[in-house]
């Protein structure tokens, strides 16, 4: 079993900056597959970024060059540091887990959620 625990939410101007912190409680060791998704109101989850034990990293394209996920494998941490921000971020942002491999993008390629933290980008 995993529990994932987001910090690092709230309300920021256009052009600010966020950091969100993911915590996952495990006794079974490293996670591989870590992620960040989204949801706006209205709208379906959306990847954000992910990133494997190794380090690899994808990211949505609307975020890309703006947003940096990290992980910090000794504590099963992922970051997401959000820069320029822009209104069109508004949405709860979930953590993601998955013991294994994941093969695709969609939100059922993953086994553990996290309750969501808001992140809200005034114009």
């Amino acid at each position: 079993q995993v529990r994932l625990v987001e910090s690092g939410g709230g309300l920021v101007q256009a052009g600010g900056s966020l950091r969100l912190s993911c915590a996952a409680s495990t006794s079974s060791g490293s996670i591989n597959g870590m992620a960040w998704y989204r949801q706006a109101s209205g709208k379906e989850r959306e990847l954000v970024a992910r990133i494997t034990i190794s380090g690899g990293t994808t990211y949505a394209d609307s975020v890309k060059g703006r947003f940096t996920i990290s992980r910090d494998n000794a504590k099963n941490t992922i970051y997401l540091q959000m820069n320029s921000l822009k209104p069109e971020d508004t949405a709860d942002y979930y953590c993601a887990a998955k013991w294994g491999v994941v093969a695709g993008l969609a939100p059922n390629e993953y086994d553990y959620w996290g309750q969501g933290t808001q992140v809200t980008v005034s114009s």
